[in-house]
């Protein structure tokens, strides 16, 4: 199964449009040239920073699901946009936060997150996933972030 997500995920960013606008010029080619251990951890976030990163305004987190999956469950303070629209809706995003890309697992979150990388976004995919997120976001823990971010 791990290898079929791999394949997938090989198969679409090769046949996905790879060239960034003009002003940043990041092809996937020279991204992967540029690769290294620092990019590796640098494309990851776990729920604890994303949560607090949040906290402070400095991310706008993106829910990368099809529209019935959203329908069947969601965060208020997620934005939904499709992986399949993303490349149509990049004017909703703001390019001066970090973007980060969810899903339930990370397949699509990952996909996402290299897109929008190659198009001159700082971006980060959710390590543990949307259910992992509902998981995390159990009680008190609910309650007491939804009451942060309506200070």
């Amino acid at each position: 199964m791990m290898i079929k997500k791999g394949v997938l995920l090989i198969v679409l960013l090769l046949v996905m449009p790879l060239a960034a606008s003009a002003a940043d010029n990041v092809t996937f080619e020279n991204y992967l040239k540029r690769f290294d251990y620092q990019e590796r951890k640098d494309m990851k976030i776990g729920i604890a920073e994303m949560l607090q990163l949040y906290k402070q305004g400095k991310v706008q987190i993106i829910d990368v699901r099809f529209p019935e999956e959203h329908q069947a469950y969601s965060f208020s303070f997620i934005k939904n946009i499709p992986l399949n629209e993303l490349p149509d809706r990049l004017g909703e995003l703001d390019k001066t936060k970090i973007i980060i890309t969810a899903c339930p697992h990370y397949d699509r979150a990952e996909i996402a997150r290299t897109f929008l990388t190659l198009n001159g976004y700082r971006s980060k995919y959710l390590t543990d996933g949307l259910l992992g997120l509902a998981e995390y976001l159990r009680g008190d823990k609910a309650k007491d972030f939804i009451h942060e971010i309506k200070k």
